[in-house]
């Protein structure tokens, strides 16, 4: 248990008593919107394998970086700058740069949207593999969650599965550089994630925090190697808020902790873009308008052009 009362939950036993992983995930889910998992068996090499690589791109110089940034892409793929993406409602950037790997399909498979091409850095020839390597990895991990969460709902373990199948799924290798003492904003606003779950790993510096239901801020410092898995907001619309998408952002550090950067390697687990995201699917009737049915492209499109990347 974290020092706030976060339990971490083992991966391992969903495989023995998948009764009693379901029954730890939802609580946690349900009380926090997050949730610590370990032994989720994405090997700590491939962690710094790919860890190595994303600091060796960001170490780039900045005009070489900005050559991975396409307009067209709108920050879907590739590199995206400094200060760009701020979060919902603020008006203040963020205080990070970022790259970002999506799905790859196999030659000749053709799924239901088209999904924007990953683009890769020339200068570094292990990005690529290495990167996929831990997508599949940490993908693999989320449908495993979300096989739990769809028994804690009632439904069938594979519910989710089709529905992610296809889904614009991200890996977002993430940077945030050395501050000064009189840096303007934090290093990420107070915001909920857009997508179904997120899986983040890293994080080498602290500064994650999650608000309560009473608008209290607490830390969240789970144990080296650790997966932190939260609710995202399309999961809080399928379930009518049963699963809440919790907000939580990334403070600044101490003033003797400011000159280190901040590493972290978040997993935006995505439905399909012609999914719809509709309560009635997992029987939840609600007259509620903010839970009324709309596709996960659609809603992705609209959430998208609030944080400045469509």
């Amino acid at each position: 248990m974290d020092r706030n009362g976060i339990f971490p939950v083992s991966l391992e036993l969903a495989k023995a008593r998948p009764a009693s992983f379901t029954a730890a995930l939802m609580a946690s889910f349900q009380d926090t919107g997050f949730a610590v998992v370990t032994e989720h068996g994405v090997g700590p090499s491939l962690i710094e394998a790919a860890a190595d690589q994303a600091k060796a791109f960001f170490a780039l110089p900045e005009a070489a970086k900005r050559a991975y940034c396409p307009p067209h892409l709108r920050g879907q793929r590739g590199y995206t700058p400094f200060g760009v993406e701020n979060a919902k409602d603020s008006d203040r950037p963020d205080l990070k740069e970022f790259w970002h790997v999506g799905r790859e399909f196999p030659p000749g498979y053709a799924p239901v949207a088209t999904l924007p091409p990953n683009i890769w850095p020339a200068e570094l020839p292990a990005f690529r593999p290495t990167t996929l390597a831990l997508y599949h990895a940490l993908e693999a991990v989320g449908i495993r969650v979300l096989d739990a969460i769809a028994r804690g709902l009632g439904q069938s373990e594979a519910f989710f599965e089709s529905a992610v199948k296809d889904g614009d799924s991200i890996l977002r290798l993430l940077h945030y550089p050395p501050i000064s003492p009189e840096a303007q904003g934090v290093r990420a606003g107070a915001h909920e994630d857009i997508n179904v779950i997120t899986c983040l790993l890293g994080a080498d510096e602290g500064g994650l925090q999650l608000q309560r239901r009473d608008g209290t801020w607490i830390e969240i410092a789970p144990p080296v190697g650790a997966l932190v898995v939260n609710v995202g907001d399309m999961l809080q619309r399928l379930t009518a808020g049963a699963l809440p998408s919790t907000t939580h952002r990334v403070v600044n550090p101490p003033p003797e902790r400011r000159r280190h950067p901040r590493y972290s390697y978040p997993f935006f687990l995505h439905f399909a873009p012609d999914f719809l995201i509709d309560p009635a699917a997992i029987g939840v009737k609600t007259d509620d308008p903010a839970y009324a049915p709309i596709t996960a492209g659609a809603y992705l499109t609209e959430r998208l052009r609030e944080i400045g990347l469509a």
